[in-house]
């Protein structure tokens, strides 16, 4: 076999990230847009020794687990790589996806693991979910303003203005933003040249609010014209904040440092309802918790499948008002402000500033005062804070460390602590907190740090939930804090993004008495 040959092939597994898997001649083949039970030609695209990579030139036979997408762009889009599957196909690929990685990298019996996973949490509707989206703006053949989505693994721009995971209002604002580039002679960025002013257009939207923000990245300082602009957004229902972010560096990260909101208020605001969990209809409770989203905040992009995660993430706590809570990784405080309405006290870990401080005036707009956020990375504040309290710890609630600086936490507005580490409030009895009762940690793609991990069984909380979004990662610490004296009660995976091979996954695991 060489490079550019057609083979046939059946496709019996699929990959973790969504390619078919087929055999032929002794080599194993990854076929992006193929799907279990497909009968297809093959065009071979790379050949290694052992295994290779094709595209799907024809389908001979498709698979029972086909649907039609509705998406005309999805095989072009590198968004949606399982959209031509169906959805019960989908839920099934991510609950064998989690199960797989528990098993092969966890090194968990397949026994075991079926006796403590649960069925995967389905979306009711798995179109029109997300509240963010982030489009990169370009330049096509004739000269025009597009936006739209990368072309997977490039970044060639597809010309998308309504993406159908995404609301439709989107399609309006993007068609204004084009249509003002164009009026006003207003260039896209380039990233070859570094010129150019538009690089990329930011939305989010208030699920429950209905409140729209639009964040315009550019190359500069200065938008030209930006009044035209922002009299044809304000015409958009529910329009609340216009801002204006400046990124003139040679990166791929979207967002710079300094945003200016040219219109509006700086943040909309959303609000995430709690879920009775009890049986699998996810039925809507009364508790719902506020949050002010700036254009840099980081919030769960499926508000529905967030109430359903966070909710089950809640129950595996077991909190019945009194307990001690440490929420590592903890973001803008969205799963924080949950605990603390359950909770005696919530300490929330984040490494990035802003966030800590979306996170407290979170908690001051719900009228929450037993949360308490730090600024720093989860793998330095924890282990310090535990080294500098736990052999301090007086029954009259201080540290020595805190007894020699006189430096105390005060809470949730103005917050105290010994080189950013928090030490004892003096109504509080430090062993709470270095012994918590219950540790959430809800950490990046690349999972928990290993002197994270160490703290956390030198704590010996008695409940840990881990919420991921790698099932990879996940099962790697999974294998750590089980071998340092834990037990795997509860595993569920949750579709946080359908016709994605991403998943969601919160499970509880209890400290085994020795």
């Amino acid at each position: 076999m060489q490079k550019n040959d057609i083979v046939e092939l059946e496709i019996t597994d699929m990959g973790v990230g969504g390619e078919g898997i087929g055999k032929a001649d002794g080599l194993t083949f990854f076929v992006k847009d193929a799907i279990i039970g497909d009968r297809i030609l093959a065009h071979i695209t790379k050949l290694k020794k052992t295994y290779g990579y094709a595209r799907v030139e024809e389908l001979v036979k498709p698979s029972d687990l086909r649907c039609e997408p509705r998406c005309p762009q999805h095989r072009r889009c590198g968004g949606c790589q399982i959209q031509a599957m169906a959805p019960g196909a989908q839920l099934q690929f991510k609950q064998q996806k989690v199960r797989g990685n528990l098993i092969r990298l966890g090194g968990f019996a397949a026994d075991f693991i079926d006796t403590v996973m649960e069925p995967i949490v389905g979306m009711d509707e798995p179109y029109r979910y997300r509240n963010k989206a982030q489009f990169p703006i370009g330049t096509d053949r004739e000269g025009n303003p597009v936006a739209g989505f990368y072309a997977a693994r490039t970044h060639s721009i597809i010309p998308v203005t309504d993406c159908l995971l995404g609301v439709e209002e989107n399609r309006a604002i993007l068609e204004m933003v084009l249509a003002y580039m164009k009026e006003n002679g207003v260039r896209a960025y380039d990233e070859t040249t570094g010129k150019g002013l538009i690089r990329h257009v930011l939305i989010r939207y208030g699920f429950t609010t209905k409140e729209f923000m639009v964040a315009l990245v550019i190359n500069g300082r200065k938008l030209p014209a930006q009044d035209k602009l922002v009299e044809q957004l304000c015409t958009i229902p529910g329009m609340k904040s216009i801002s204006v972010n400046s990124n003139q560096e040679n990166t791929n990260v979207i967002l710079g440092e300094q945003t200016i909101c040219i219109w509006g208020e700086p943040y909309i605001t959303d609000y995430i309802h709690l879920r009775d969990c009890s049986d699998d209809r996810f039925a809507l409770t009364d508790t719902a918790v506020a949050f002010q989203i700036s254009p840099q905040s980081f919030y769960q992009v499926n508000p529905v499948q967030t109430e359903k995660l966070y909710s089950l993430a809640l129950e595996y706590a077991g909190l019945t008002g009194t307990e001690s809570v440490w929420d590592l990784y903890c973001g803008i405080g969205t799963i924080s402000l949950f605990l603390a309405q359950k909770a005696g006290q919530v300490y929330g870990v984040e490494i990035v500033p802003q966030a800590i401080e979306d996170a407290k005036r979170n908690a001051a707009l719900n009228g929450i005062t037993n949360a308490q956020f730090f600024v720093g990375k989860a793998e330095e504040v924890l282990p310090e804070f535990y080294a500098r309290n736990v052999s301090g710890a007086v029954s009259g609630g201080e540290t020595d460390n805190a007894k020699e600086s006189g430096v105390r936490c005060q809470g949730t507005n103005g917050d105290e602590a010994v080189s950013g580490i928090p030490t004892a409030r003096t109504d509080t009895f430090v062993g709470d907190m270095s012994h918590p009762d219950v540790i959430v940690v809800d950490p990046p793609r690349k999972g928990c740090d290993q002197a994270c991990l160490d703290t956390m069984l030198k704590m010996q909380p008695e409940r840990i939930v881990y919420v991921s979004c790698d099932s990879a990662t996940l099962a790697r610490d999974l294998r750590i804090l089980c071998d340092g004296g834990y037990e795997l009660k509860r595993v569920r995976p949750v579709d946080q993004f359908g016709h994605t091979v991403h998943v969601e996954v919160v499970c509880c695991l209890h400290r085994v008495d020795l």
